[in-house]
């Protein structure tokens, strides 16, 4: 959708704290309210486990321990968002678990900043830009660059070895 100042995009806002977040619609499959997780043995803090999302094992992630947060109890608001990441052209699923989810938000190009250089407690390599609504900034994840090829490959793997 073109506008006078440009592009515009949709983004899944939720909530890691106090801070705001979004993640590009077109990532994001589906929201769920907390299932059940089953816990994998010998994998990153950051891996919570796997569902089974109709017949599909799909590995759960804290994304408040992988962006390098405090990770807090879960609560009734808290949700998995279940998102395909694209590793080196391949598109992986995976469920990011989020205190709370809001709504979807449009933004154009000229309501995006690019990510700061200092300030943040988070890796702003994972970082696409802070939107602006009014005073709010919504930090913009690049969801591709959350993981490594490296660490999409273990929980890829987390999930095959639930099946066995």
């Amino acid at each position: 959708m073109a506008t006078e100042t440009g592009e515009s995009r949709q983004y899944v806002t939720f909530c890691l704290g106090a801070e705001l977040f979004g993640v590009e619609v077109f990532r994001a499959r589906e929201i769920l309210s907390l299932v059940q997780v089953t816990k994998v043995p010998q994998t990153p803090d950051y891996l919570l486990g796997v569902i089974n999302l109709r017949g599909q094992v799909v590995p759960v992630v804290d994304l408040r321990v992988k962006l390098g947060l405090e990770a807090l109890e879960m609560t009734r608001e808290s949700c998995i968002i279940v998102m395909e990441v694209d590793i080196d052209g391949e598109l992986l699923t995976v469920g990011g678990l989020v205190d709370a989810v809001f709504e979807v938000l449009e933004l154009r190009d000229d309501q995006i900043e690019p990510p700061p250089r200092l300030g943040l407690k988070l890796k702003t390599e994972f970082i696409a830009g802070m939107g602006k609504i009014e005073e709010q900034f919504v930090i913009l994840i690049n969801i591709d660059r959350v993981f490594s090829s490296e660490e999409l490959a273990l929980v890829q793997e987390a999930g095959e070895g639930a099946l066995a």
